[in-house]
């Protein structure tokens, strides 16, 4: 097994292998326990909107985790097969009007949560960016 790379078939239950990738990632990389929790609550967030969204949930279709490591940053790109979309389109989730709203959070927490977000392959590709403190 690649432990830099995993693949998930699109159902729901395939994000409990999330915290098993991210917990060999920490032990290779000591990734500090500061950094764990965000690193894993962002990754959750991701995959399930590239199950649902990006893949509508066809269990023919991936989702594709890619880590990479640099000397400043932890780097996560997550892709899923479908066509994309446009994520300044997201209603943010403070405003009055969209408290009370389901659902919507996920790419805010994955921002709140991270260093930098930012979307590529039209959509379908997220990078999600953790600065290494040290």
């Amino acid at each position: 097994m690649d432990i830099d790379s995993l693949k998930l078939a699109s159902t729901p239950e395939q994000i409990r292998h999330l915290e098993t990738y991210v917990k060999r990632l920490t032990e290779r990389y000591h990734i500090s326990d500061d950094l764990y929790p965000n690193i894993l609550i962002s990754l959750t967030e991701a995959v399930n909107n590239a199950i649902i969204h990006g893949n509508n949930n066809d269990k023919s279709k991936f989702v594709d985790i890619c880590f990479n490591k640099s000397r400043e940053s932890f780097i996560f790109k997550v892709s899923d097969q479908g066509s994309g979309f446009n994520p300044t389109a997201i209603p943010d989730p403070t405003l009055p009007e969209n408290i009370e709203c389901c659902g919507g959070r996920g790419v805010f927490l994955m921002k709140s949560l991270s260093d930098r977000v930012e979307y590529c392959e039209d959509g379908n590709t997220v990078e999600i960016c953790f600065h290494i403190h040290k």
